[in-house]
This record gives C-alpha cells, sequence and structure tokens, in this order.
C-alpha cells in the first residue's frame, strides 16, 4: 500500500513538474524611467473619435499592440515643445507593435490643422472637439501620456513634457514593443 501511494506520489510530482516548466512566465514590464509612472493595469476606458481627416478611430481596434495615447492642446507651452520629438519617435516605431495616438483636447478643427501643419505635419491627430473623451479619461494636466498594453490595460502614465526621442524615453518605448509584457 505505501509503495503505491509513493509511486503516485511520485507521478503526480513529476506532472506538476512538467505542467510547470510548459507554462511560460509572464514577462513583467519593463520598469519605467524616472518621470513615468507604473500603473496597476486597469482596463483602458471606452474610446471612440475622429481624427482630422474625418476618419473613425476605436481603441478597441488596436488590441494587439501598445498605444501611445497622448492628450495635448495647441495652447499648452510643453506640448508644443514636446510634439516634435513624438513625431520623430513615431516615424522610429512605424510598423512597430506600437500606435500613436494624439487626441486633442477641445479645439477647433482650424486651430488643430494650423498647430500640426508647423509643429507635426505628419501626424495626423484625433478630435476631442467637445472634451467628452478627456472628461472620461482625466488627464491630470497636459500633455499626459497614457500606455496601454496590447490587452487594452493601462501600464503606464507620464505627465508633463518630455523629449520621448532621447535617452532614457526611446529606449523604454524600444523596451515595451520588443518585450512580451502585456501579452498575457
Amino acid at each position: 500500500m505505501f509503495s503505491v501511494a509513493k509511486s503516485k506520489l511520485k507521478i503526480g510530482l513529476t506532472f506538476c513538474l512538467l505542467v510547470w516548466l510548459a507554462i511560460p512566465p509572464v514577462q513583467a514590464a519593463p520598469p519605467a524611467p524616472k518621470g513615468i509612472l507604473t500603473l496597476p493595469g486597469n482596463p483602458a476606458a471606452e474610446l471612440k473619435l475622429q481624427d482630422l481627416d474625418g476618419n473613425p478611430y476605436d481603441l478597441e481596434q488596436s488590441r494587439g499592440h501598445w498605444v501611445f495615447l497622448h492628450f495635448w492642446a495647441s495652447w499648452c507651452g510643453p506640448c508644443r515643445k514636446e510634439m516634435p520629438t513624438i513625431q520623430t519617435v513615431a516615424r522610429q516605431f512605424d510598423g512597430k507593435a506600437i500606435e500613436f495616438r494624439l487626441i486633442n483636447t477641445a479645439e477647433d478643427e482650424d486651430t488643430v490643422f494650423a498647430f500640426m501643419g508647423i509643429v507635426a505635419p505628419d501626424i495626423v491627430p484625433l478630435l476631442d472637439s467637445d472634451g467628452s473623451v478627456t472628461a472620461q479619461w482625466q488627464p491630470r494636466g497636459l500633455p499626459s501620456t497614457f500606455l496601454i498594453d496590447p490587452q487594452g490595460r493601462i501600464r503606464y502614465l507620464a505627465l508633463g513634457g518630455r523629449h520621448w526621442d532621447q535617452s532614457p524615453y526611446n529606449e523604454f518605448l524600444m523596451e515595451l514593443v520588443s518585450s512580451k509584457a502585456g501579452t498575457k
């Protein structure tokens, strides 16, 4: 009787070990550089807007990619300084597993068009003309950038402007898209 129980225990432990070895580890998201807050990963709020060209956008369609979701306004000094760096980094990451979505906060199309034509002509922003999406997301100031993982969870928040095209921020974005973080 004892040898049967011992044999079953060995088989059970072997099975558990094989299952444990077969399950790939969930990679933690990379540590954020100074000035970027790591968040608990709550699901992102619904987001449906049109871009400056009138094309619809739904955040749900970005599942499977990291999303760089940036709230800004043309009257915001730090936004003005930061926007060209976002355009540069968006070009660098073109075709990689991150999408750049920039949401203008409650300004008219003419203002947005004039501003983008000067500071970031290659980016087509999303328009939150009535400010309702901004109110729902509640950024704590402008500019604010949310980094949303491929599963639609908010993983990081950057408050205020920064040089996204320089170290350590550029390297951080590269590490995000090359890691398996947020894919489970």
